[in-house]
């Protein structure tokens, strides 16, 4: 049975490994002690009692995960019903909205008699015509940015900082500035699928039961043993017939395969003798860190308890800094608690250390005009040199991606997602 390498325990890695594990000799390995990457469910004790809170990985929808719904499937992994919703928080004027119900628009009463809200619902509505017309015609303009398409079709700023560029950030996870960089064809075409261009029928939105860490055990099972923690691996070389994987220690494995299932920055960095094709792709995807912090202080969220949401989008004048989302997770994961539980990114400044429950740092790859071009150029990467690249970061950067990723490599070593 021939050998494979797996370098990476997240989605994409663990993915890869359970399709392969039952035609050919797996290892997996992981630099952390921990497996999951993103899919990080926490145990928390708070006033003598225990929750389990996720983390990294929360949610999933019936439209746009066929591959992770199907992998669910599969594990026997159940779903629950979650609700979606989106809330804006403009520390500087005070203005704040959740535009899930018709109640909660309108949480702060004064927006009634706002022309400049009532302008912002009318842009909404337009803007979603636009896309789906676009959408329809498919003549999008080559390399044309988002920043470009509503200079083009003459959106007022309130509606860019109040609604669309907060939007795309938090579900990126990047700053608003990075997000008018996005090429529109590449945001129109997730809008449309995830259903966020439509008022009504938007899909179903879905968490594990218990957290989303209850999949891996079930996943994992067949191969559990070959995962191999703490694996400190300085590089990988490539020859004929089979790729050598180097660790610290100066000790080396020989495998046929080898799978990269780590970041796109960290996989060019483990290759010894990259080529100039692997060194253009990899290195024009690149990843940003961002700042998460489990918490208990609800004055991330905005003011009015009507208006919170299940992402919270907190909007300040540094266009450069990364997205300050807050994700209400007793909505989200539909904990019934005194304590409110939030999952904030980047904002570790404003939350009040005595509410501070855990504290991590996770990062996510960034999608610009550059990055968008090298994923049309995957297969000039992907295949040779007994090398494959897996993750999330080949598409839209989400858990279906990962598992898309996964799909796609086992295909190439002749597995079939049964």
């Amino acid at each position: 049975m021939k050998k494979v390498a797996v370098i990476g325990s997240g989605i994409a890695g663990l993915s890869c490994a359970h399709l392969l594990h039952k035609h050919y000799d797996v290892t997996v390995f992981e630099k952390n002690d921990y497996i999951g990457g993103h899919t990080a469910t926490i145990d928390v004790n708070v006033d003598g009692v225990d929750y389990a809170v996720d983390t990294g990985f929360i949610v999933f929808n019936d439209r746009t995960y066929p591959y992770f719904e199907k992998l669910l499937d599969r594990l026997g992994v159940q779903r629950q019903k979650t609700q979606m919703s989106f809330s804006v928080h403009n520390e500087q004027t005070g203005f704040e909205y959740n535009g899930h119900t018709f109640f909660s628009l309108f949480a702060q009463k004064r927006n009634i008699f706002r022309p400049k809200f009532w302008k912002l619902l009318k842009d909404i509505v337009r803007f979603n015509d636009v896309c789906k017309a676009l959408h329809a015609e498919q003549n999008y303009q080559p390399n044309q940015t988002l920043g470009e398409f509503l200079d083009e079709h003459d959106f007022n700023e309130f509606f860019r900082y109040h609604y669309i560029l907060p939007m795309g950030a938090a579900i990126w996870s990047t700053s608003i500035k990075e997000m008018t960089k996005v090429g529109t064809e590449f945001f129109v075409k997730f809008f449309y699928n995830h259903g966020l261009l439509d008022i009504t029928n938007r899909p179903q939105w879905y968490v594990i039961p218990g957290g989303s860490r209850e999949y891996i055990k079930p996943m994992i099972k067949g191969f559990a043993d070959k995962i191999r923690l703490n694996s400190n691996i300085s590089s990988v070389s490539r020859g004929e017939e089979c790729a050598h994987v180097h660790f610290d220690d100066g000790y080396s494995e020989t495998f046929d395969k080898v799978v990269f299932a780590c970041h796109s920055d960290q996989a060019l960095k483990l290759l010894l003798d990259p080529t100039e094709d692997e060194k253009a792709v990899l290195s024009a995807i690149p990843y940003t860190a961002n700042s998460v912090v489990l918490h208990t202080d609800t004055s991330l969220l905005p003011k009015r308890k009507a208006a919170w949401a299940s992402w919270n989008y907190l909007l300040n004048n540094n266009t450069d800094k990364a997205a300050v989302v807050t994700y209400q997770m007793n909505i989200l994961q539909g904990i019934e608690s005194k304590p409110q539980f939030c999952v904030t990114l980047n904002h570790l400044e404003g939350i009040n250390k005595n509410k501070i429950l855990r504290e991590f740092i996770y990062h996510h790859p960034v999608f610009n005009k550059e990055s968008i071009a090298a994923q049309q150029k995957k297969a000039l990467i992907d295949g040779h040199k007994n090398s494959y690249f897996c993750g999330a970061y080949w598409y839209n950067g989400f858990h279906e991606d990962g598992v898309r990723s996964a799909v796609n490599v086992a295909k190439q070593l002749g597995v079939e997602f049964e």
